[in-house]
């Protein structure tokens, strides 16, 4: 993966965010260098990671707009939903930790179609929360639109499930 400065990626449980220069910094006596990231929400915050360990972090490249029919698809499928909370848990902090979109369109899904039938847990609520606001964030520097459109999408995905019927 060859990363430039000015190009868009993804951090993982952060969301996008764009490459500013490579800086070195001294850690325990030895110069390392360092992508700069900054991110790309409201925060306005920065992360620095070692570029020896930039693929081993989970930065990855956007989802590709080609992908995004696909990902809006995954929305829209019924989920074998895991009823032991811890294993649900688990899975869902993997799923988070990967940094995937299709990774964290699972969660949305799944714990949408759970909030349907039961309320969610506060923990499962933030996760929840955590899982759209960044898949949100990638689907909006994809398609360089608003996040209140991107948001729309996921919605429309969603009840296009509710409308054929699954988690009734």
């Amino acid at each position: 993966m060859r990363l430039n400065v000015g190009s868009k990626v993804i951090y993982p449980s952060q969301g996008p965010c764009r490459i500013g220069p490579v800086v070195q910094k001294i850690v325990a006596g030895s110069p390392i260098s360092f992508y700069r990231l900054m991110l790309l929400d409201e925060s306005g915050g920065e992360l620095f990671v070692p570029v020896d360990k930039a693929q081993a972090s989970g930065l990855r490249l956007p989802l590709k707009r080609s992908e995004i029919p696909k990902l809006l698809g995954q929305l829209q499928q019924p989920t074998a939903a895991v009823k032991d909370w811890r294993q649900r848990a688990k899975d869902n902090l993997q799923r988070l930790a990967s940094g995937s979109p299709f990774d964290l369109a699972e969660i949305v899904e799944s714990l949408t179609e759970r909030s349907v039938t039961k309320e969610l847990s506060f923990p499962e609520k933030r996760m929840l929360d955590k899982a759209r606001r960044l898949l949100v964030g990638e689907l909006a520097e994809v398609l360089r639109k608003k996040k209140s459109f991107t948001e729309e999408l996921i919605d429309q995905a969603l009840n296009a499930r509710k409308m054929a019927g699954v988690g009734e």
